[in-house]
């Protein structure tokens, strides 16, 4: 690693990939504010100690293109107003973070100059030198891929140093731990073994870039208060796939 990463933490600049329903808490659609509310202070938590942050967030809790296709929709069409979903997503977070004092900027793959940022990509490298979170929306723009493979093209275009995923699980199972008491988590897992094994993480263009690119990606519980910076600074239960 090196030696210019911020003091109290192993990296300079990350990503932070969360899905779009990590947004609604218990109400099953939508945005609910004291959520999206603790996940800025989870965000700001980190920012504090210097680490640049990227963030892209899905958009399931508003639409979702696959479901939306598998009812009939044109996919390209469902697409896109996936995309809409995660533009909206993506000023919701901007909001609670600028009111807790962080600057932020969302620059979307669709230009949509009136709302947030075209993604321009030596623009959004200035905004993090200037330690401004960048919330990256609508995809890459196309139809076809998901926000996991955003946030891979965009951690790579952005030079990040890993992908932080947070999810509900502490970690990659072997089985989905809710229904199987006896699930085994990994601390380390290669992205051969998680395509091989089939263990749903990241779809596998998103893998392939990420392993191409020799992105790690940590996978945590963003239900862990606190749990953000503490993988940050290496502490905590996670697991870490490497290429």
């Amino acid at each position: 690693m090196a030696d210019d990463t911020t003091p109290g933490t192993k990296f300079k600049r990350v990503m932070l990939k969360i899905s779009g329903e990590a947004l609604m808490g218990d109400q099953g659609f939508g945005l609910h504010p004291p959520t999206v509310e603790r996940i800025a202070q989870e965000v700001k938590s980190v920012h504090d100690l210097g680490v640049e942050i990227c963030m892209v967030i899905g958009g399931g809790n508003i639409f979702r293109g696959l479901q939306g296709s598998a009812q009939g929709m044109e996919r390209t069409t469902a697409d896109y107003m996936g995309m809409l979903a995660t533009v909206m997503n993506a000023l919701g977070m901007q909001s609670a973070l600028e009111g807790l004092g962080v600057f932020t900027r969302v620059i979307s793959a669709i230009p949509m100059d009136q709302v947030c940022e075209p993604y321009i990509r030596r623009r959004a490298v200035r905004h993090l030198e200037k330690k401004r979170v960048c919330i990256f929306a609508a995809g890459t723009g196309n139809p076809y891929f998901t926000t996991d493979t955003a946030a891979a093209l965009r951690a790579s275009e952005m030079a990040c140093e890993a992908i932080f995923m947070g999810k509900q699980v502490d970690g990659i199972y072997d089985s989905d731990p809710k229904q199987n008491a006896d699930a085994k988590r990994f601390d380390r897992i290669s992205y051969d073994d998680v395509l091989q094994k089939n263990l749903k993480v990241m779809d596998a263009a998103a893998i392939a870039l990420a392993r191409d690119n020799k992105m790690p990606l940590i996978v945590f519980s963003l239900d862990e208060p606190g749990g953000f910076r503490g993988i940050l600074a290496g502490k905590g239960t996670y697991t870490t796939v490497h290429a």
